[in-house]
């Protein structure tokens, strides 16, 4: 297993982040601390990966690995093999490429990610 190693004392808070991305009942606050970037995830009752995200970043399902945090609310996630799985306040999760997810319930929900925070929700890099 490779070590990662920290060289510096560094502090920033999501509530003033380096970039902001807003999408339809989608926030996502991103710092990067380091060499790591991190993500705060606040998908409203109603999101889904598919109505939200899919035209931003225009795939037939979402690409990103994620490995997060789940802080509050829960969140549905299917792959496209029909794996389905459900994360509530509490979870740590891995979700690999290939899933549609959705918010259950009438509670928002918000994660940190400490994977895909640099890309998700981001245009194609060819449609700049």
């Amino acid at each position: 297993m490779t070590a990662n190693v920290v060289t510096q004392l560094e502090v920033k808070s999501h509530n003033s982040p380096d970039e902001q991305r807003r999408p339809d009942k989608t926030e996502i606050d991103v710092v990067t601390v380091g060499e790591y970037t991190m993500g705060r995830f606040k998908f409203e009752p109603g999101w889904s990966w598919a109505d939200c995200i899919k035209p931003v970043v225009q795939t037939d399902s979402c690409q990103a690995s994620h490995v997060g945090f789940c802080v509050s609310g829960d969140l549905v996630v299917e792959t496209t093999d029909g794996n389905r799985i459900n994360i509530t306040a509490g979870d740590s999760y891995t979700i690999p490429p290939g899933h549609n997810a959705w918010v259950e319930g009438d509670q928002p929900f918000t994660g940190v990610e400490f994977l895909s925070a640099a890309e998700f929700a981001t245009p194609p890099a060819d449609s700049a």
